[in-house]
């Protein structure tokens, strides 16, 4: 059953250096402030997982936590690029970043594969592309029954899954709604997970559209209010686009970024995020 605990006490106890870690969140409900305390915590040499790695990911990789990144999309939405992640590319600054490349269903099939304790997916996928060329991790695969050549991809199963969702019960149930991704998928995926969550109630009262998550698939769950800003979270508050453009200049410059972590470091998981 899932514990209930503070998100610097949880993300101590699930994340290790070297580990493969998924934090999901499709433009909603992303696990920012997770993000930042595994930077205040010093991880070293993650796998980052994600489908869609925006800025947060940017901030994981110019902290110098990752050496790897699984992923089928990289960007700051709306804006531009991801500096620290080209930086972490192209110079290996500040350290250099290993990459290996998806399709969205690629990323998505091999998320439901490993939910579901199964070695590896099959989908119509990534003909026309040149991914099977640079991705060990893409195979070729012939339907036994008709023939048909398909595509194999392996099962995801991080160390660790980190989502953030809108509400959590006291027995650790999670409940989410809106714009949801593989956020379920990851979370039963992994070897064990992380919730972070809006707030915490005494009994979840049915929504529309609502996913929940049993306290016997997760981990920990954490109170984390405004836990995905600048990203939202539907009935809690609005994206901060401001802060997208933000970022676009503070990740263009080493030495902005520095700063940006120095201030970030010195605040607490439940003070004031930088």
């Amino acid at each position: 059953m899932a514990e209930i605990v503070a998100l610097s006490d949880a993300v101590a106890a699930l994340v290790r250096d070297g580990d493969t870690v998924a934090l999901e969140g499709f433009t909603h409900l992303i696990p920012h402030a997770a993000g930042h305390e595994i930077i205040r915590q010093g991880r070293r040499g993650l796998t980052l997982v994600r489908m869609t790695p925006d800025i947060v990911y940017d901030q994981l990789i110019g902290a110098g936590c990752a050496r790897k990144l699984i992923f089928s999309w990289g960007g700051n939405p709306g804006v531009g690029s991801l500096h620290r992640f080209r930086e972490a590319v192209q110079k290996g600054w500040p350290e250099p970043l290993e990459i290996e490349e998806h399709s969205h269903a690629g990323m998505a099939n091999r998320y439901v594969a490993g939910a579901s304790g199964l070695p590896f997916a099959v989908l119509r996928g990534y003909a026309g592309t040149d991914l099977a060329r640079h991705t060990g991790t893409i195979a070729d695969i012939t339907c036994p029954f008709t023939g048909e050549k398909l595509a194999a991809v392996p099962a995801l199963n991080p160390d660790v899954s980190i989502i953030h969702a809108q509400r959590a019960d006291r027995r650790g149930n999670v409940q989410m709604w809106g714009l949801v991704g593989v956020q379920k998928e990851a979370v039963l995926a992994a070897r064990h997970s992380l919730v972070t969550v809006e707030e915490i109630v005494d009994e979840l009262e049915p929504v529309p559209g609502q996913v929940v998550l049993p306290s016997w698939a997760v981990t920990y769950v954490a109170e984390a209010p405004r836990g995905a800003h600048p990203s939202y979270a539907q009935g809690y508050y609005e994206r901060d686009n401001d802060y997208y453009r933000q970022w676009d200049s503070i990740s263009r410059d080493r030495e902005a970024f520095q700063r940006w972590v120095e201030e970030l470091t010195a605040t607490t998981a439940a003070g004031t995020e930088a």
